[in-house]
């Protein structure tokens, strides 16, 4: 992907965090009718590698499972955090005293990691047992009373593993791209700031973050 040098991220525990808590990604692969992408919830495992392994699973009727091309990397993709930037936000005056209304426009602020491997397929049932359970407690642990997979009889759990197939993706290449007002003077980015903070909404709070930690990191590189 594109990706200016001051929104690049290589801090690899904060991909890794992204990929954990926007979990939902998508699966690109090059098949024989061209590309291919399915929408699923991934599990990150930290094996000992340099970035993890990526686990999850499709529909056995989903053919992107055994038609895809073991000699291109799949894409896993995982969007975080977006937001409208408007350019109303910006200062009227910059600091030369010229009016800059009519010269600023708007912009999109977003996150985002793209994950690269070899695509592998499984098909065994003690696997597919394994990574359901993690993935289920996993999005269960927030509950009042979290669901277990061993809460269903085990007869009907068998049948539905029938259905589906394992996937596993080591990562070799792992990109980040925060695109959050990196490029914006102090003053700007504090605009940008009380934009987000009238809109009180939970996106713009959780951009806010993102705006100011982004901004905090930068000046610590700076320092060192």
């Amino acid at each position: 992907m594109y990706i200016p040098t001051h929104n690049e991220e290589t801090r690899v525990p904060v991909m890794q965090d992204l990929i954990r808590n926007q979990a939902f990604g998508t699966l690109v692969t090059l098949t024989s009718t061209g590309l291919f992408a399915t929408h699923l919830p991934m599990v990150l495992e930290l094996d000992g590698s340099a970035f993890g392994l990526l686990k999850g699973h499709v529909a056995r009727a989903n053919a992107q499972w055994r038609d895809f091309d073991a000699s291109v990397d799949a894409l896993a993709i995982f969007a975080g955090h977006h937001h409208y930037i408007s350019a109303s936000w910006y200062p009227a005056v910059s600091g030369m005293g010229a009016e800059k209304t009519g010269y600023e426009v708007p912009t999109w602020n977003y996150v985002t990691v793209h994950a690269y491997g070899p695509l592998r397929a499984v098909e065994d049932p003690e696997w597919m047992l394994a990574h359901l359970t993690g993935l289920t407690n996993i999005h269960e642990a927030a509950s009042a009373q979290p669901w277990q997979v061993a809460d269903a009889p085990a007869d009907s759990i068998a049948r539905q593993m029938r259905a589906i197939v394992g996937l596993e993706l080591p990562i070799r290449r792992l990109e980040g791209k925060w695109k959050v007002s990196q490029n914006r003077g102090e003053l700007d980015r504090n605009s940008v700031l009380a934009g987000l903070d009238a809109l009180g909404t939970a996106e713009s709070r959780a951009m806010m973050a993102l705006v100011s930690a982004a901004a905090s990191h930068s000046s610590r590189r700076k320092a060192d």
